[in-house]
C-alpha cells in the first residue's frame, strides 16, 4: 500500500510538473527534483506548486482514501511540501560502477530541499525571496488577492526571507 500511496503522489507530481515545462532530474524516495529554464521559469514553478497541492488535496488524497478504507480511517493524511528556490546548480552522474544516480549539488537544490521538508499546516509551499520577486503577477495573485506570505527562517544556519502559500490551483 505504501508504494502506491507514493506512486500515486509521483503521478500527480510528474504530470503537473511536465505540463508546465518542468523537467524532472530526480527522485529521492518521494521527493521529485525538477528544474525550470526560460521564460517565466519560476512563475511556472510556483504554478506547479500550487497545482501539485490541489491535485494532492482534491484527486489524489481522495481516490486513496476511498480506495484504501484504512487511511481515511487511521491517522494517515497525504500531505506534501513544496520548497522553490533559483540559482545555479551543478548536475552530475555520481557513484561507483553500476551503482550511480544524477545528483545535484549548489545552494538552490538544497534550500529547495530544506523549504520542501517544512510542515506546518495549512503553508505546504514555500519559495526564497529571489523567486518570489522574479515571478510574474499571475503567480502571485489570484484576482486581486495576494496567494503568499512572507516570513523570516532559517534555513541551512542562514536566516533569510521566504514566501508561504497554502493555496491550491485548480488543474484542468
Amino acid at each position: 500500500m505504501a508504494a502506491k500511496v507514493v506512486r500515486a503522489f509521483l503521478n500527480c507530481a510528474i504530470r503537473v510538473i511536465r505540463g508546465h515545462g518542468g523537467h524532472i532530474r530526480s527522485f529521492d524516495g518521494d521527493r521529485v527534483m525538477a528544474i525550470y529554464i526560460g521564460e517565466r521559469a519560476r512563475t511556472r514553478a510556483a504554478i506547479s506548486a500550487l497545482k501539485i497541492k490541489w491535485a494532492v488535496d482534491n484527486c489524489a488524497r481522495p481516490v486513496l482514501e476511498d480506495r484504501f478504507p484504512q487511511l481515511a480511517a487511521g491517522s494517515f493524511t497525504l500531505s506534501h511540501g513544496t520548497g522553490i528556490a533559483s540559482g545555479r546548480a551543478f548536475l552530475t552522474r555520481a557513484g561507483v560502477r553500476d551503482n550511480n544516480d544524477l545528483i545535484s549539488i549548489g545552494r538552490a537544490p538544497n534550500v529547495a530541499a530544506k523549504l520542501s521538508d517544512i510542515k506546518r499546516p495549512p503553508f505546504r509551499t514555500f519559495v526564497t525571496e529571489d523567486v518570489y520577486k522574479k515571478m510574474a503577477d499571475d503567480g502571485k495573485f489570484s484576482g486581486s488577492e495576494e496567494m503568499w506570505g512572507e516570513e523570516m527562517r532559517e534555513v541551512g544556519g542562514e536566516q533569510i526571507k521566504v514566501y508561504r502559500s497554502s493555496w491550491g490551483w485548480v488543474v484542468n
